[in-house]
């Protein structure tokens, strides 16, 4: 009988590479509207799993209650003055906000309007503003409401200030549900309101943009039946047309030197795909002049179908997913998302008993490593399916280990003191006997181990 090889894992806890950057963010937090305005009772979950970001996409709903974020909520009538605090109804997405800030989370904020997946019948809100200028200074005092206290507001800090979600999403206007308008007006508007934000706020905030869908031409490009004559599909043209529009995007962002903090995109591949996807990213962004601007990406889930929605493929895939682009020029990740209903893309909650999936759990161990701060040097991962990341705040050491292959033997060079945390569906966080030093490592099994 052969037998099978062991999987090493080397850590150097003397070797500081780095801060462990912020790749456990989410989408919308775990709220229900109700008649009192906001139940924010699974807000603590956000806190317990030290979630550093709640992008507030697709938060918005229609006017009545639900009224948060979108900037139609924000400043209803466009022929208002825009000067003029009485113009603005910041009242729900105030209370939505704060609360977020009480638990420790904060916002990023996307200037725009929610997705109209209804928008063959009608579409409402998706269409390019009547003035681009006009609505730049109407996003100034939107961030002037939040991080300056302007009418009656807050000084909350809001670091990310995102113009519009996925312009690019069809080239078709027709059957584009984010922007009823042609991809250079989104380049106008773009570089009407990041110069203005920049110009009020200078260095105070973070603006960027703009959530592309997905450069998924970035692993089709490399696949044996791309290469070759093929009817293209609609999937293929789109996937064509979301790199088209990111290099013209990027070709008026540098001649007309606009500010350009951060770049975000999309991508609801596996861990693998969505590698080469953010490699992908990088080099266009390279090649465009900008080899050093953050990147985000703020909509991924791995496992958006009811058949693995919240199982142990989805917990060990999200760690693994984590891990792998914190590898790569990653700044920030938003997992979409943290909502609390029947959506298979809310994967982090049961809506049916209000409690945690397992893959929540995984964004809990991901927290303790944030928390912990330093990035330790790691050896033997990353190979055949197991991802493993480490971190140390001088005094508590922890390691995340999660494997998406087949079942194997892992030895460390841990040593003797660790506690191990297992995550998977009949594991949620739960403490189980297992040595550091070497152990079996099933499909789609986590540890966390922790030594102080």
């Amino acid at each position: 009988m052969k037998k099978e090889p062991t999987h090493e894992l080397r850590f150097d806890f003397d070797k500081i590479t780095g801060k462990i950057k912020p790749m456990h963010g989410v989408g919308q937090p775990p709220f229900d509207v109700c008649d009192t305005g906001i139940d924010d009772s699974m807000f603590h979950y956000l806190k317990e799993a030290n979630i550093p970001y709640s992008r507030l996409h697709d938060t918005g709903g229609f006017f009545g209650d639900g009224v948060f974020v979108d900037m139609p909520n924000l400043f209803r009538d466009f022929d208002a003055d825009e000067n003029d605090p009485a113009s603005y109804d910041f009242a729900f997405t105030d209370a939505l906000l704060c609360r977020l800030k009480e638990y420790g989370v904060e916002p990023y904020f996307r200037l725009g309007v929610s997705i109209e997946n209804g928008h063959m019948i009608k579409a409402y809100r998706v269409f390019p503003p009547a003035d681009f200028d006009k609505w730049a200074r109407v996003c100034e005092h939107v961030v002037r409401h939040y991080n300056e206290g302007w009418a009656n507001g807050f000084r909350l800090g809001i670091t990310y200030w995102e113009i519009w979600n996925e312009p690019d999403n069809e080239e078709s206007i027709e059957l584009n549900n984010m922007w009823k308008g042609t991809a250079e007006q989104y380049y106008d508007l773009y570089a009407a309101v990041a110069a203005h934000l920049k110009k009020c706020f200078g260095d105070s905030i973070k603006v960027g943009g703009y959530s592309n869908t997905g450069l998924y031409l970035g692993y089709m490009e490399k696949s044996e039946k791309y290469r070759k004559p093929h009817e293209v599909t609609h999937w293929e043209e789109r996937a064509i047309y979301h790199t088209k529009f990111l290099r013209g995007f990027l070709d008026r962002v540098k001649r007309d030197s606009l500010p350009l903090d951060f770049f975000s995109h999309h991508s609801y591949m596996d861990v693998r795909l969505t590698t080469n996807v953010q490699k992908y990213a990088e080099r266009l962004l390279a090649e465009a002049g900008f080899p050093d601007i953050e990147i985000h990406l703020n909509e991924w889930n791995t496992d958006r179908t009811r058949e693995t929605r919240g199982t142990s493929k989805a917990s060990a895939d999200v760690a693994a997913m984590m891990i792998a682009m914190h590898a790569t020029k990653m700044s920030v990740m938003c997992y979409y998302d943290a909502r609390f209903d029947t959506s298979v893309y809310g994967g982090l909650f049961n809506p049916l008993t209000a409690e945690p999936f397992c893959t929540y759990y995984s964004f809990v161990a991901f927290g303790k490593l944030y928390a912990l701060g330093n990035q330790i040097g790691i050896t033997g991962a990353t190979e055949d399916g197991l991802y493993a990341i480490a971190a140390t705040d001088g005094k508590t050491r922890g390691v995340l280990i999660t494997n998406i292959g087949e079942e194997k033997t892992v030895a460390t060079d841990l040593g003797r003191g660790y506690s191990a945390y297992a995550i998977d569906e009949k594991h949620f966080m739960t403490k189980k006997r297992v040595g550091a030093g070497c152990f079996r490592l099933g499909q789609y099994e986590t540890l966390y181990f922790e030594k102080s």
